[in-house]
């Protein structure tokens, strides 16, 4: 049996991080497998010391649409047998949104969700990705796939999970329709890793920038790891790395043994 540490934070753009050395924290840590969203770079704009890092081999998708825009990044030490930039049943390529890793024993979705906020086509854009985010997951459940998920899902699940809930009800990132993609997640037989070890209020994952939100601990828990059925018994911890510094973010972990 072999022990895998995995990662994931949106870093609020990758070079800006590692200029600011916030990613040599995470890299210290010797993980196996990390996972940044809103990378914000084309692989161009990327610096060769960063796509090299000793050890890991590295996986980009960045935002076609718009530069400074999106974009995922996947750190592994072991290579995956495949790597695809989209779901199965549609072409997200171009927005930068979706790393799937293929490493055989299990598949590792990488992914920035849209947020929903500023208008109604906005949220509207965020609800079908979120469809086919379902319906992704739905079949690889159904066919008996080891499925992880991890990153920036743009949505706090429960009341627990954020600050005044009355008021978050009203915009995107609470609405009841977008909570009910993570039931519907769930239903279909997925796990949300954190809320096996840890049912306790006040653990968050992003905080607004000003107001010294972050030193009040006023915030959201907006990204999650998620875990099939088949993998459920393997992870043996769940934690949010709050300590860490750099993005508006912070990095959350998984301690799995396969």
């Amino acid at each position: 049996m072999d022990e895998l540490k995995i990662l994931s934070w949106n870093v609020n753009g990758l070079r800006t991080r590692f200029k600011g050395g916030y990613l040599k924290q995470v890299f210290e840590l010797n993980l196996d497998i990390l996972c940044f969203q809103e990378v914000k770079s084309t692989e161009d704009q990327i610096p060769k010391k960063l796509k090299e890092i000793e050890g890991y081999h590295s996986y980009f998708c960045p935002s076609k649409i718009l530069k400074g825009y999106a974009g995922v990044a996947i750190y592994s030490k072991n290579k995956p047998k495949t790597i695809e930039k989209s779901f199965s049943n549609s072409d997200y390529e171009n927005e930068g949104r979706i790393l799937k890793a293929d490493y055989g024993d299990f598949i590792l979705f990488n992914i920035y969700f849209p947020s929903g906020a500023g208008s109604k086509e906005k949220l509207e854009r965020k609800f079908n990705f979120y469809k086919y985010f379902l319906d992704e997951m739905k079949n690889l459940s159904e066919i008996g796939k080891n499925v992880l998920i991890c990153g920036d899902f743009n949505i706090a699940h429960n009341e627990i999970d954020l600050v005044n809930p009355a008021r978050a009800a009203k915009n995107p990132g609470f609405l009841k329709e977008e909570r009910a993609f993570l039931n519907k997640l769930i239903n279909s037989g997925y796990t949300d890793t954190f809320r096996m070890f840890n049912g306790d209020p006040e653990n968050y994952t992003w905080w607004p920038y000003g107001h010294n939100c972050r030193e009040k601990n006023v915030g959201m828990r907006l990204d999650h790891f998620f875990v099939s059925e088949s993998l459920k018994e393997t992870v043996k911890s769940a934690y949010i790395l709050s300590d860490i510094e750099g993005s508006d973010h912070c990095p959350i972990g998984v301690d799995m043994v396969l």
